[in-house]
């Protein structure tokens, strides 16, 4: 199976928004579940955001009201859309996709939020 491609991570001020994008492979009718998790330096790694194939959402509390999870499956693309960003939300992103019970990592991408 092909990867997944992730992107749109950056360095931005407290405050701040970034976008990111994680783009899977596309040639399956079962697009999977989709869900973004971070590790901050030092610590765990922990989910973020979730979506379904049918586009049930939920989220961390520490993200609720500030990050939006998406998808587009038409682009084969799930998006992680991030406001009102706080130093605390700096780490690695990454995004997983599962499908019949197999979660496939793409790579992450680093956001740094600072204050």
């Amino acid at each position: 199976q092909g990867q997944l491609v992730v992107s749109g991570g950056g360095s931005v001020q407290a405050g701040g928004s970034l976008t990111l994008s994680c783009r899977y492979p596309g040639s399956s009718s079962n697009v999977g579940d989709v869900a973004w998790h971070r590790q901050p330096p030092g610590k765990q790694r922990e989910l973020v955001a979730a979506i379904t194939s049918g586009g049930d959402t939920n989220y961390a509390d520490s993200v609720k009201g500030r990050f939006t999870i998406s998808r587009d499956n038409a682009k084969s693309t799930v998006y992680l859309r991030m406001i009102s960003l706080k130093p605390e939300d700096t780490a690695e992103y990454y995004c997983g996709r599962t499908r019949w019970g197999v979660t496939q990592w793409g790579r992450g991408t680093q956001v740094t939020v600072s204050s």
